[in-house]
């Protein structure tokens, strides 16, 4: 899959599961029940165990785009990669990290906060610019930066709900992740997979009824 492809998949779906769990054994479960909802993009953090092995086991099915997040080394890198991962994602902006994955072919999304870092990502060649930490005004954040920047790609992480989804939206974002508003740290620990694909199909119903036509 080339990275217009990816791109493309990421912008016709806009929502990204994105699961962080100390438990392997909920691993697979999770990414499942979120699959059972509807996501059709999903991203596995490496600090998650036996994060390597799941990547793996489902970027097997082709009608699901698997990325890697926590991305912090070029052997974390690689190893995603060989895991047959199409998108990486950081939560810090290592332009050597960014220049690696455009040499390699693979979609690299670094983490950035400020106006400053999306155009510093943007100039590395990073085709997608995570918002990370998202703030509190999100939305307005996502506006204001794309107001003298209209070029930038922003996906939004962390504070992403399925409430205010929509307004990310309208306000100008490529695409967004759901952490813990999808992988609710209870359900997650209970094992309550029905309660996180009953949320994931609410959330996927969401996005989709808020894009633009």
């Amino acid at each position: 899959m080339s990275n217009p492809e990816v791109l493309a998949w990421l912008g016709r779906e806009r929502a990204v599961a994105i699961l962080r769990t100390s438990d392997e054994a909920r691993v697979r479960p999770a990414l499942q029940a979120a699959i059972r909802g509807g996501f059709r993009c999903l991203e596995v953090t490496l600090n998650t165990p036996g994060a390597l092995a799941a990547i793996a086991e489902l970027a097997e099915n082709r009608e699901l785009l698997i990325g890697a997040g926590t991305v912090l080394s070029e052997s974390d890198a690689r190893g995603a990669i060989e895991r047959g991962a199409r998108f990486l994602v950081s939560p810090v902006l290592d332009v050597g990290l960014v220049e690696l994955c455009a040499s390699l072919g693979v979609v690299m999304i670094p983490g950035t906060f400020t106006p400053t870092e999306m155009l510093a990502a943007h100039r590395a060649g990073a085709p997608l610019q995570k918002l990370f930490p998202a703030p509190p005004d999100g939305p307005d954040y996502v506006r204001a930066c794309l107001g003298p920047m209209p070029f930038l790609r922003i996906v939004p992480t962390s504070g992403v709900t399925s409430e205010n989804a929509g307004a990310y939206l309208r306000a100008g974002a490529f695409a967004l992740g759901f952490v813990r508003s999808l992988f609710e740290p209870a359900d997650v620990a209970a094992g309550a997979f029905e309660r996180i694909e009953a949320r994931a199909r609410g959330i996927v119903e969401d996005v989709r009824r808020n894009q633009s036509p």
